[in-house]
């Protein structure tokens, strides 16, 4: 018996367990038993522009319901193929569920895609899966924080990239909302030893405050309430929040000083109101990472891409264990308790949780 968790699309806070029975595995199909997961702001984004991006697609559900993605590990409970064996592990884009059947193709001894074909008009980023055994990423040591910020560190890693490539549109202030969330803690680290002349300033919540100006990854750091402080000078800003009462503010007050306006995530949930009003200066732009992977990949080529996001993974890691414990938990139950805390914006930035469904 399988077990998953469902989200009504149309109401976030609105779930259900489902037990589900497990069909008879087919012809070249793999079963996997999800081991880990890690549950973040970014997968609230899945949630909350799900049916834009089509992220309800990956892991079907009944009418009005839907499955939030995840990334993580598992183990191979069963194989109908002679490619991969039982017991094997691997990492890659999971549903919010203890089982998960694949079709891999493309098989190699680094990974596999899963061809079943309702993920196929989705990015081949998000049905590949690494298998451990084999794989250059792969780190015993450190799985729990590549499970909490592997995509959301790459994402820092190609914004910082594709601003870099644009020569920063001229500007030397790089504005950050929703500065404690791990994205954008990885494009502040991402920036700093990159484009160290560029000022980072993040904003935040007045109860985050404390928490953003330990992490030593900005210059400047103000609550929301004091965006009218930002210098003004010429800028670019990565909104993450998806508040748009806040990034009008920031448009507002840096004016004709905004080069360029970029939105990635929303983690602010239930405030996107107004969303849609005209803004002062240049119009937000959609930053939509896997796109940007392979625009990036052919501007540094493959060699020098994998070998600068190495070298950043590694420094913003050993950085992160200053700042971010983990805590584990059990259950798909426990897996709703963080999400809806999140999805509340009453998560702890000071904590990655990791749940074992």
């Amino acid at each position: 018996m399988a077990q998953a968790l469902w989200v009504k699309k149309d109401d976030l806070t609105a779930t259900k367990l489902v037990d589900l029975d497990q069909p008879t595995l087919g012809e070249g199909a793999v079963r996997l038993r999800v081991e880990s997961f890690a549950v973040t702001a970014n997968n609230v984004t899945y949630a909350v522009i799900g049916d834009m991006f089509h992220y309800w697609n990956f892991f079907p559900a009944a009418d009005g319901w839907g499955i939030v993605p995840m990334w993580g590990h598992a183990v191979v409970e069963a194989s109908n193929t002679p490619d991969i064996a039982v017991g094997e592990r691997v990492y890659g884009y999971l549903p919010m569920a203890t089982h998960l059947d694949v079709q891999p193709g493309n098989i190699s001894a680094g990974g596999f895609v899963d061809m079943t074909p309702h993920r196929q008009p989705m990015s081949i980023f998000y049905n590949q899966y690494s298998r451990l055994a084999a794989d250059p990423e792969h780190d015993p040591a450190n799985e729990d924080a590549r499970m909490l910020y592997g995509p959301l560190f790459k994402t820092g890693f190609l914004i910082e990239a594709f601003y870099q490539r644009h020569a920063w549109f001229e500007a030397e202030v790089l504005v950050i909302t929703s500065a404690s969330s791990k994205t954008a803690m990885a494009l502040a680290h991402c920036t700093r030893l990159a484009s160290p002349a560029v000022k980072r300033v993040g904003l935040t919540s007045p109860g985050n405050l404390a928490f953003v100006k330990a992490t030593h990854l900005y210059d400047e750091v103000l609550a929301y309430e004091d965006i009218g402080r930002i210098a003004l000078l010429p800028s670019v800003s990565v909104d993450f929040a998806g508040n748009a009462r806040v990034l009008h503010a920031i448009h507002e007050t840096l004016g004709d000083n905004l080069l360029y306006s970029s939105t990635v995530g929303a983690t602010h949930v239930g405030a996107r109101e107004g969303e849609g009003a005209p803004l002062p200066g240049p119009q937000p732009v959609l930053f939509f990472a896997p796109t940007e992977a392979l625009e990036t990949v052919k501007a540094m080529g493959p060699a020098r891409f994998a070998q600068s996001v190495a070298g950043a993974w590694g420094s913003f890691i050993a950085a992160a264990k200053g700042f971010i414990r983990v805590d584990h938990r059990d259950g798909l139950a426990a897996a709703n308790e963080v999400f809806q805390a999140t999805l509340a914006g009453k998560a702890n930035p000071d904590t990655g949780v990791v749940i074992r469904p």
